[in-house]
């Protein structure tokens, strides 16, 4: 089931995203999007990192039942300040854990929310 069509001048790379897409199931797709979105957010930040102010995390709470997918939105939100380039690795693996191996959502949600503080106190101790 193809659920974009396909589309005239596109470049290569983006005719291989749009197909892998497409393979994806809506749980996955989500993800595919929010991952996206998280990369996409980087070159906004890069701007806001050379404001050299302390940034306060902005109060946001965890919902009772939350997908990672929208505790990612929820972390980076929260965690404006933070570069996501920084961030990257450690949530995309998390991510793929809960994807890729089915590892619980509630744990990887806790396991995100320390790694987006301890990036957090990191940012304090440059400031």
């Amino acid at each position: 089931m193809q659920f974009v069509p396909k589309q005239k001048n596109l470049s290569e790379s983006q005719r291989q995203l749009l197909d892998l897409f497409n393979g994806l199931d809506e749980q996955n797709r989500e993800s595919l999007l929010a991952f996206a979105q998280f990369l996409a957010t980087r070159d906004d930040e890069e701007t806001a990192s050379q404001d050299h102010s302390v940034q306060e995390p902005k109060p946001i709470e965890r919902p009772e039942q939350e997908s990672v997918v929208k505790a990612i939105k929820r972390l980076s939100e929260t965690y404006y300040m933070l570069e996501r380039e920084q961030l990257l690795d450690q949530t995309s693996s998390l991510m793929m854990s809960h994807v890729m191996q089915g590892r619980d959502a509630v744990s990887v949600i806790d396991e995100l929310e320390v790694i987006f503080s301890e990036h957090y106190q990191r940012y304090l101790e440059k400031r």
